[in-house]
């Protein structure tokens, strides 16, 4: 598929679970930011022609200042409504969904789901074998089955679109952590290319430790 391709990354969120005193995104590792770490990710890959940043409304002019090089938009409350408010803003016809908190991530995995969504796939995710054995367990705490981890993959970002699929994915559908899955439920066929395993979501303060000692 031919068209213009944007990266757009909801960094909006308070981070929470992290215990940082600042939003998520903004948290320094080696000495950089999560946000500006991601920009540079998706410039450096070559595959991007535009990158635009969706922060909490109060940090606009601070998140300008640290990515220059991006367009920054107010996000909302929820992911969805940071994603759908950098979406608003492009006419790429190519979109690829960000997590800021994946700042680690290599610019060659852009360059692999972009190759993906050239080849005709609408909607591409990065995913890896999943290594734990996983239970199901009901409301009460007890195992009912043991899934086949075989056939299984734990979902990364950048994810990729056609971004008049991801809009009208996000028109049908409410708030989501993931936009694949939105896409899926308005039945696109979704391709997963293989992950990688430096593209962990820093979510806890252990992922942050480990980030710093990565980086």
């Amino acid at each position: 598929m031919a068209g213009r391709v944007a990266a757009l990354i909801p960094a909006a969120g308070t981070g929470a679970r992290l215990g940082e005193p600042k939003p998520k995104a903004f948290v320094e590792v080696g000495g950089t930011t999560l946000l500006e770490r991601s920009v540079a990710a998706a410039y450096e890959s070559g595959v991007v022609d535009e990158i635009i940043v969706a922060v909490p409304a109060d940090l606009v002019a601070s998140a300008r200042d640290l990515v220059p090089s991006a367009r920054v938009v107010a996000g909302g409350a929820e992911r969805s409504d940071s994603v759908r408010a950098a979406l608003a803003v492009t006419d790429a016809q190519l979109v690829l969904v960000h997590d800021a908190a994946r700042a680690l991530t290599p610019p060659s995995l852009f360059v692999d789901v972009v190759a993906a969504l050239r080849d005709g796939a609408l909607a591409v995710v990065p995913g890896l074998p999943v290594a734990d054995t996983l239970k199901q367990v009901d409301a009460a705490g007890w195992v009912v089955a043991t899934p086949d981890r075989n056939p299984l993959r734990a979902v990364q970002t950048p994810q990729g679109f056609a971004a008049d699929v991801l809009r009208g994915a996000h028109a049908e559908s409410g708030d989501a952590t993931d936009d694949a899955g939105l896409v899926e439920a308005a039945g696109v066929s979704v391709q997963v290319v293989t992950g990688d395993a430096m593209a962990f979501k820093v979510t806890t303060a252990f992922d942050l430790t480990l980030a710093r000692m990565l980086a």
